[in-house]
């Protein structure tokens, strides 16, 4: 067989399709984008043995730390043993968490193979506290390599990538407890209608998605996998976000097409939907060929890794504040829990369509229950008694009921007391992650137009942008500064600063002075309430491009401010 040089471990039997060499034998390219286009086509993916010289090609150019250990490494700590079919498992160390080595295509002997490269990666990786995906990364390589000792070198060079803003594989638990909660806020933003489907089924949303990086290392089929590993080295870690978004949207079609186009709404057992989607993924091969996968996983309009990266910092920022650093007993609560109904009471809305609000904010705040601020039916019709019950507190949750009988509001992610920065003149602030909403007479969620239309905000710079507010025939200051955050703040995640927007009018989220509050900005306002909030008015507004969220001109009869409360503090 020609791929014999590679293909030591590989129980062809298994392969189908793989095994079968044919299409190029070599690739005549060094430039980085040439490599990213044959990637996604699959230009090796038919020829077993240039795949695994591709690997090499790709693993050997990744920038490194300056000791990293190679093949010779490894030949020297196992000695004889490297060359010697092992005669046992040897135990996986415990920063795997328990994930066992997926076999794959895998000859039996060589799972062995894998248990005693892991062991030895981490005798040289002391570092590493946290890497549930090391088993499958490893199991993968081990088909394109000629034996163990070339496996260890290819998974060492990844571990001990130090590009700067490259990441390849989570290797602490704040790091991989990060990205869970990175790709719960991705899932809300690019999939809401698969997102709403977990949020609606499963008690834990935050449980659920902890598996987001096992459904492609680990659940995928062995052809399904090898197509993404061809992009992955390539591209790097963002294409697991993608991979697992897409996964996450095929699940939700499953479900929708088995149940007549109505999926159960009833809720279940976390546990039995994470084993449910795994059932699904691991049979996802009768349904999606692995290109139709990557073409929907690319086809997705995802924030570029600039952003990822800023989003996945603010989470391991938010988790290092709760000191979240260690792998500990799961303490974290669940949506469901952190709004129980015998303690939450709002005169607006009830338990299960705050519970509906939950699942649109940031995932960080998912450790945070809701705290009641401001009450008009407490506090009296004041803004200066709103304020003065508000500041301080970031972010806020606004809700506002109409003499009418609808419901609509905000999530705001500013304090209020950064209005004062603008002195008596109404200017803007807060940040993308603001959005507004509406749940009666109809339950929907407008956020910040830039996410829904990337190509408004065509790069990123450091330059400060800063909306200034127009509302009600007043004259507005256009030249405040954005004021630097003080550390511990809201990360910048999606603030206006980072983006070179077309229009300052697409970035205009909260705003506050004496005589009133507005939410949106841009030729008209999401919101606007009067000083006595009695009085409002709504419409479509630019930055959220949002239609009117009740009747546009509406009386109050009922305003609320919550808080997010950090339940891990209590």
């Amino acid at each position: 067989m020609a791929e014999e040089d590679y293909g030591t471990f590989v129980d062809w039997s298994q392969m189908g399709d793989l095994a079968k060499s044919s299409g190029p034998t070599k690739v005549d390219c060094k430039e980085l984008k040439e490599f990213k286009q044959m990637a996604r086509q699959g230009h090796w993916a038919k020829n077993h043995k240039l795949r695994a010289q591709v690997y090499q090609q790709l693993i050997k150019a990744i920038p490194c730390r300056t000791v990293t250990p190679d093949a010779e490494v490894y030949r020297d700590i196992m000695g004889d043993a490297a060359t010697k079919k092992p005669a046992s498992h040897a135990p996986l160390p415990e920063f795997v968490d328990g994930n066992p080595v997926p076999r794959y295509c895998l000859k039996a002997e060589a799972v062995a193979s894998v248990h005693r490269i892991i062991s030895c990666i981490a005798g040289q990786f002391p570092d590493i506290s946290h890497c549930p995906s090391l088993p499958a990364i490893t199991s993968l390589l081990l088909h394109f390599s000629k034996d163990e000792a070339q496996c260890f070198e290819l998974v060492s060079r990844i571990l001990a990538c130090n590009e700067p803003g490259k990441r390849l594989v989570d290797q602490t638990f704040l790091a991989y407890e990060s990205s869970c909660m990175t790709f719960g806020d991705l899932a809300n933003k690019y999939c809401t209608t698969a997102h709403k489907l977990i949020i609606s089924t499963a008690q834990d949303v935050l449980e659920v998605y902890a598996d987001w990086q096992r459904w492609v290392l680990g659940d995928l089929p062995f052809s399904h996998i090898v197509r993404v590993l061809d992009v992955y080295l390539v591209e790097g870690y963002k294409v697991l976000y993608r991979v697992a978004i897409a996964l996450l949207k095929f699940y939700r079609k499953h479900k929708m097409g088995g149940q007549g186009g109505q999926a159960s709404q009833q809720q279940q057992d976390s546990g039995k939907i994470r084993s449910d989607i795994q059932a699904f993924i691991k049979g996802i091969g009768s349904a999606v060929t692995p290109d139709k996968l990557l073409e929907k996983s690319f086809s997705i309009r995802l924030i570029n890794r600039k952003e990822i990266t800023l989003l996945q910092l603010t989470n391991e920022k938010s988790l290092q504040q709760k000191g979240i650093t260690v792998k500990q007993k799961r303490s974290r609560r669940n949506v469901q829990l952190a709004l129980n109904p015998d303690t939450f009471s709002s005169e607006i809305v009830g338990a299960k369509e705050m519970h509906d609000i939950w699942s649109w904010i940031p995932e960080r705040f998912a450790l945070c229950q809701p705290q009641l601020l401001f009450t008009t039916s407490v506090h009296g019709c004041s803004l200066n008694r709103f304020y003065s019950h508000c500041e301080g507190y970031e972010p806020t949750l606004l809700l506002i009921r109409t003499t009418d009988g609808d419901v609509c509001g905000a999530f705001l992610s500013s304090d209020w007391e950064e209005r004062k920065r603008g002195g008596n003149k109404l200017s803007f602030f807060g940040t993308g992650e603001c959005f507004v909403f509406r749940l009666k007479p109809e339950m929907e969620r407008y956020e910040w137009v830039v996410i829904r239309h990337p190509e408004l905000a065509s790069s990123i710079k450091a330059e400060v942008q800063d909306g200034t507010a127009s509302s009600e025939g007043q004259n507005i200051d256009n030249n405040l500064p954005q004021p630097e955050k003080p550390a511990g703040d809201l990360s910048p995640f999606l603030a206006a600063r980072h983006f070179n927007l077309n229009s300052k009018n697409t970035s205009m989220f909260m705003a506050g002075n004496f005589d009133s509050i507005i939410v949106g900005g841009g030729e008209g306002n999401a919101l606007y309430i009067d000083s006595e909030l009695n009085h409002g008015r709504t419409g479509r507004c630019t930055t959220f491009d949002n239609p009117p969220l009740c009747a546009e001109s509406f009386q109050v009869s009922l305003l609320e401010v919550w808080g997010f409360q950090d339940a891990m503090a209590q």
